[in-house]
């Protein structure tokens, strides 16, 4: 009997490829997924340019997690997070980048036009003005800057007393605090990565992650989003998928590259979803009841899947010129 290559060895029964199709992450990916759809179908389009159109949407947005309209870190700057790998594991992605719209596409311009997969910061910037992107006022949007007042006044940071520098002076000997909340005082988590794939008509895989990370970070923090293998991964033979919540924690099992690992060992994407959050989850089952993670996968059939540690994490599907719908994760804890 020949040998079988791994995924045609754990491989089920195959079924006609459901394409195009794309999935976001949360209910705010239906109108995200409706700027992908245009090019999927309308167009006949590459996944790859799908992904990107539905970012930048989000992008231009007033958001609390995404773009410059996004909460700021804990000095009340915007940083701006965002990777994007197409069907040829062609990747790229930037970090800490700061008065730049459109992070997703300068993440595509360094996959394209770098021999480079990551820019951060300074260099990110000059990247992009290098390459026609636009210098932004350095300003907090209206909801921003309210948000970040009331942070203020509750956390008692003054960012020109930087409490580092009281710690090396020895005044204050424990924590580097006040770090970023878990969650708003609305209740939702402080997370929300805007997250993208899809499946075009010729049956190729893309993904797009951009986020303006976990707001009132400490400054310098990066999470999971921009990380090719934690916040996104592309294998176009098996899948896709990405992620979306504390980052940290994603960061710790390489999350998407694990989900998609998982669906070449032949399991569904909610299959393989679930893997990778019982994996996290089993690292500290009492910590992990106070954050949240959420995973959503497609592979090469055009099946979907998802699933959260904790309820509450959405995710929106489009598939058909009637529309995208919007589905509750299952999730570890009820």
């Amino acid at each position: 009997m020949p040998f079988l290559s791994i995924s045609q060895a754990f491989a089920k029964k195959s079924v006609a490829p459901q394409k195009p199709i794309v999935v976001s992450t949360w209910d705010s990916g239906l109108p995200v997924n409706a700027v992908a759809w245009k090019i999927l179908r309308e167009k006949n389009g590459r996944a790859l340019d799908a992904v990107e159109a539905g970012a930048n949407s989000i992008e231009d947005t007033i958001n609390c997690c995404v773009g410059l309209g996004g909460n700021p870190d804990r000095d009340g700057k915007v940083t701006l997070d965002a990777c994007i790998m197409d069907e040829h594991a062609n990747c790229g992605a930037v970090a800490y980048l700061q008065r730049i719209k459109h992070p997703i596409s300068v993440a595509r311009k360094v996959m394209e036009l770098t021999p480079h997969v990551f820019l951060v910061g300074e260099g990110a910037q000059q990247f992009a003005l290098a390459n026609g992107f636009k210098l932004e006022p350095d300003k907090l949007s209206a909801d921003a800057e309210k948000t970040y007042k009331e942070w203020l006044k509750k956390s008692e940071y003054k960012p020109v007393m930087n409490i580092e520098q009281q710690q090396s002076k020895g005044q204050k000997k424990e924590g580097h605090g006040p770090f970023a909340p878990n969650k708003f005082e609305d209740g939702s988590f402080n997370h929300d990565t805007m997250g993208t794939i899809a499946l075009d008509a010729s049956g190729n895989l893309s993904g797009a992650c951009t986020t303006s990370g976990m707001g009132f970070k400490m400054k310098g923090r990066l999470g999971d989003s921009p990380i090719i293998g934690a916040g996104l991964f592309v294998d176009n033979e098996i899948g896709a998928a990405v992620s979306s919540g504390q980052g940290e924690e994603v960061i710790r099992i390489a999350g998407t590259h694990l989900v998609v690992e998982m669906m070449r060992m032949g399991k569904t994407p909610e299959e393989a979803c679930k893997g990778a959050i019982e994996r996290l989850v089993k690292i500290n089952p009492e910590k992990a009841k106070n954050f949240q993670v959420g995973f959503i996968a497609i592979n090469k059939a055009g099946e979907y899947g998802a699933y959260s540690i904790n309820p509450g994490f959405s995710y929106s599907v489009t598939a058909s010129d009637e529309g995208g719908k919007v589905f509750m994760a299952k999730s570890h804890y009820k």
